[in-house]
């Protein structure tokens, strides 16, 4: 089944041509990527797709199925800041929805008479499959509290409740912009697999080059306003694209090749008086435009120097930090060496950027000491991005910090020429930092952070907005970086190819060192969990073993209890029949309804009683 034809879709802005004549078709099942440098139309691509956006020209086409639901994901989503997470998270009109909804309002009021009413809901509507699929969402993106508002979450929740939002729904089609932001990797991973169910449709752009891996059965490439459709997941995209790139290569020498012969014969000033001689002169203008053209190779270029480093480097001293109850660190001490890649795992909240701040002595410990050496300069790439005036051109931003950088090997580089470098040009250098893309801003932050020349990196989610191609240089030019480096990355690629040991705040201010990448510490973490569950399934059998010889389970024992609560709320209601009858002016019609309902009270007293012996014996 088709959901959506694309044909002949074009979009520009001034002079600036996004995309042209752009031709897609999406089926069910697919699992689509968009990949593209910042600041290219990704993002107004997605907004076509969605059918937020229509095409420049009249001879565009955009066809959207009527048939299915469509949910589109935003880097920066909207939602009801008063509402709560709840409200938010079940704002639908499915009835199923609904209902689950109003029995978890009914579970948080402790309402039992409206829970059983909700619970009956439920089942009439056959829901209790999707109830625990919406608490696997909530759960794994970790939105407990349903009574908190929305105004009072960060920006990485609201991301998080968004997409619980969409998943809950669970539309036809799903459009995804980088739905890997925000999330810790325990969540990248979980959505990997939820989204690998042949049953979903994606298109999406994303960073996340395991996620494209995993995930993805196509990937589109939009390069110079054209799209190039791969077959496959990211490792096909990679040698089809370079495979591409050869071919055009090729192609345009042959076709230069051709101009210089054509060009020769238009200078003998040809008389156009035959057809032929006439559909030439047409063939040579188009062939002209054609090795005109210029192949798209521009790539960011760093090759920034670094302060010397001495041979004391950072050193810290039984650090402890606490926030009210919460231990962040717990006596940590640690002596930094010279050319250290260290990677920092844990989940959200667990205290990364606080430790940053820490090591950095922006924020001051509860007890021990940071050792800072003469000769650190550190360059600390936050998540807060670029803090500067929206109003200033990019070239002030850079011109501020300095108006000549120096290279490596003694050379340096004028604020224009550096910007170029990071794929600035001379035009784009002269507009308001407001007017550039979320990609742009943060290769403009980057480069602020480079060009003060820092031997101790620290780069905490680098990748958040950065396209693929800027990821790949920034990783090359960080496997030279002859300092520090410390990164706080959801992106596994990423802290893979760069980072040889891990701190790992486990949690109460525990940091265990880890001697390996992530991917190896992922796989010994598995190892350690799949041998503690062994022992936990040893040591439930041998319980339910003990139970079996005449103890009770767990379950068991909680029947007990709630049978003890009905037995008293029976027997209350027995007794308050009864003093009914004391009363002498009793009609005939209420002394009969008084009597039948005493005797189904004593009918179900007598039934919970007997379950109650039943089960006391097994004592």
């Amino acid at each position: 089944m088709q959901y959506l034809l694309l044909e002949n879709v074009s979009r520009s802005y001034g002079d600036k041509v996004l995309f042209n004549n752009v031709n897609l078709s999406i089926s069910k099942g697919d699992k689509i990527a968009l990949v593209a440098k910042n600041g290219s139309g990704k993002t107004t691509l997605l907004k076509v797709i969605s059918g937020e956006e229509g095409s420049d020209g009249e001879n565009a086409n955009i066809v959207i199925s009527k048939d299915i639901k469509t949910a589109m994901l935003r880097q920066e989503p909207v939602l009801d800041e008063n509402a709560t997470v709840l409200e938010a998270c079940f704002d639908s009109e499915n009835e199923a929805i609904i209902a689950v909804r109003d029995y978890e309002r009914a579970v948080n009021s402790g309402d039992e008479q409206l829970m059983q009413k909700c619970m009956t809901r439920i089942e009439d509507l056959k829901a209790w499959d999707l109830e625990a699929r919406i608490h696997e969402i909530l759960d794994k993106l970790r939105l407990s509290n349903l009574e908190q508002k929305v105004g009072q979450m960060s920006g990485g929740q609201k991301k998080r409740l968004a997409l619980a939002k969409i998943l809950i729904e669970e539309p036809d089609f799903l459009i995804l912009d980088e739905p890997t932001n925000h999330l810790d990797i325990d969540m990248i991973e979980w959505l990997e697999t939820y989204l690998q169910h042949p049953g979903l449709t994606l298109f999406m752009v994303t960073h996340d080059r395991y996620f494209l891996e995993r995930v993805c059965n196509e990937i589109i490439e939009l390069d110079n306003g054209q799209i190039y459709v791969y077959r496959g997941n990211y490792s096909d995209y990679l040698e089809k694209r370079e495979a591409r790139k050869l071919n055009d290569a090729v192609n345009l020498e042959k076709t230069k090749k051709l101009f210089s012969k054509e060009l020769e014969w238009m200078r003998r000033q040809p008389q156009a008086r035959s057809t032929k001689a006439k559909s030439r002169i047409d063939d040579f203008y188009e062939i002209k435009e054609k090795a005109s053209a210029r192949l798209d190779n521009d790539e960011m270029k760093i090759n920034i120097a670094s302060s010397r480093l001495g041979s004391k480097i950072l050193e810290a001293h039984a650090i402890v930090k606490k926030y009210d109850d919460k231990n962040i660190i717990n006596s940590f001490s640690y002596k930094f060496k010279k050319g250290e890649r260290i990677g920092l795992v844990g989940p959200n909240g667990a205290g990364k950027s606080t430790f940053l701040k820490i090591l950095t002595q922006q924020i001051e410990p509860d007890g021990g000491k940071i050792v800072i050496g003469d000769t650190i300069v550190f360059g600390y790439y936050t998540q807060d991005g670029l803090i500067v005036n929206e109003n200033k051109m990019v070239v002030d931003v850079i011109r501020d910090i300095a108006e000549y950088i120096p290279l490596e090997k003694g050379q340096k580089l004028s604020a224009e020429s550096l910007l170029e470098r990071f794929l600035f040009p001379r035009a784009q250098q002269r507009v308001l930092v407001s007017q550039l893309s979320g990609g742009e801003k943060r290769r403009l932050y980057l480069l602020t952070i480079l060009m003060k020349n820092p031997n101790f990196l620290i780069l905490d989610e680098p990748t958040n907005d950065l396209d693929i191609l800027t990821l790949n240089v920034l990783e090359d030019y960080l496997m030279d970086f002859p300092g520090c480096l410390i990164i706080v990355t959801h992106d596994r690629y990423f802290m893979d190819k760069l980072v040889d040991h891990i701190f790992v705040l486990e949690g109460e201010g525990d940091v265990n060192d880890y001697n390996g990448t992530y991917s190896e510490y992922r796989i010994h973490k598995k190892d350690a969990e799949r041998k503690l569950n062994e022992t936990k399934s040893e040591t439930d059998e041998s319980i339910q073993q003990e139970e079996s010889k005449g103890k009770l389970n767990f379950e068991q024992r909680k029947e007990v209890a709630r049978i003890e609560k009905e037995i008293q709320k029976l027997e209350e209601k027995r007794d308050n029949l009864t003093a009914k009858f004391d009363d002498i002016t009793l009609s005939p019609e209420k002394i009969m309804e008084y009597s039948k309902a005493l005797d189904e009270v004593n009918i179900l007293l007598v039934e919970k009683e007997n379950k109650w012996f039943e089960l006391s014996e097994m004592l």
